[in-house]
């Protein structure tokens, strides 16, 4: 397993590996699959030395990634601060990539001047609320309810850890 920063030729596999995770209907709040159209500005606003976006490799495939974005970006007070978010290949899953993309993205902190790391996760979304947690992250927040899925409310957990 090896992590490196992402190019644009992962942008589709980062796109198809994260509408995984639309279709589970429990680890993002979108309903609908986004395309690289779509996720375009976003995937070109991450770069190596600010927000990077981070892959995991598994024999020879993308099996993972990891972003790190601003928190409220432009406030300046807040840019110390940013919001981790994570997705792993269904055929990848519960084999310590997840786990090895956290931890890494924590280790490049300091290099990029960042001091705490949180995550927005549905209340649902056990698997990677315990993955946080071991990883020392904290429930910092919680916003009962703010997710509908066709009817079906669901809240948002801000789960943080102060990383230097």
């Amino acid at each position: 397993m090896s992590i490196r920063f992402s190019s644009q030729v992962d942008w589709p596999v980062i796109i198809e590996i994260y509408n995984q995770a639309v279709a589970l209907g429990n680890a993002t709040a979108d309903t609908v699959p986004a395309t690289v159209e779509s996720r375009r500005a976003w995937l070109k606003s991450h770069g190596e030395t600010n927000y990077p976006i981070y892959v995991c490799e598994r024999d020879g495939e993308v099996a993972g990634w990891c972003s790190l974005s601003p928190y409220r970006a432009g406030r300046e007070a807040l840019r110390y601060t940013a919001e981790i978010s994570y997705y792993v290949s269904e055929k990848h899953r519960r084999k310590g990539v997840a786990s090895s993309l956290v931890l890494h993205a924590i280790e490049d902190c300091p290099r990029l001047s960042i001091k705490t790391l949180f995550g927005i996760l549905l209340e649902t979304n056990e698997s990677s609320i315990g993955l946080l947690k071991k990883l020392s992250f904290a429930e910092w927040g919680n916003l009962p309810g703010v997710a509908d899925f066709d009817g079906v409310e669901c809240g948002h957990l801000y789960l943080g850890r102060r990383v230097q």
